[in-house]
């Protein structure tokens, strides 16, 4: 029973990547309502293209993904690890995960892992480093953003991120949003 369970969200998994690369071909954005609820996924969208070598990955929340939506998002994550994460809930920053996480694995573990996660955003109280998981915001744009707090709503952030990011970044960004 626990071995069908297994293959049963490994090929869920796989075949929620293939509606992603699917959506990525069309719209240039990965699109993951339908496929995230029938595998019972925690996901957002990540940029992916039409050209050749980009892929798209399918990123989970650190606060609220279940251990069976890290083994699936994540290549090579173990149980171990999959505790790990899930010890030092909440997560308020990246960097509070890269502190925790490394210190189990190397800082190029940690990053490697952080392609396939986040940690919620949240507009007025996240640092720069955490401000920087959103797609298109660097340190320069990470400085303006806290220099222009407080804002009254997500969507007051998300105001100030449009015409500094792509459409297609700020449609994933609002994914990265911590809910007030």
């Amino acid at each position: 029973m626990f071995r069908f369970s297994i293959v049963r969200h490994k090929v869920l998994a796989a075949g929620l990547l293939l509606v992603l690369l699917t959506a990525a071909c069309g719209s240039g954005v990965a699109t993951s309502q339908t496929g995230a609820s029938q595998a019972g996924l925690v996901v957002t969208p990540v940029l992916s293209g039409n050209t050749a070598g980009q892929t798209t990955l399918v990123k989970v929340n650190l606060n609220t993904a279940s251990g069976d939506d890290f083994l699936a998002a994540v290549p090579g994550l173990g149980n171990r690890m999959v505790r790990e994460f899930m010890e030092y809930r909440p997560y308020v920053s990246i960097q509070q995960f890269r502190r925790e996480i490394g210190k189990y694995v190397d800082a190029a573990q940690v990053a490697e892992y952080e392609k396939y996660v986040f940690v919620p955003v949240s507009v007025n109280e996240a640092d720069a480093e955490t401000l920087k998981q959103l797609p298109g915001v660097g340190d320069a744009l990470a400085v303006d953003l806290i220099a222009s707090r407080p804002y009254a709503s997500n969507d007051g952030f998300l105001a100030k991120l449009t015409g500094q990011v792509s459409d297609t970044e700020l449609v994933i960004a609002k994914t990265y949003l911590a809910t007030p």
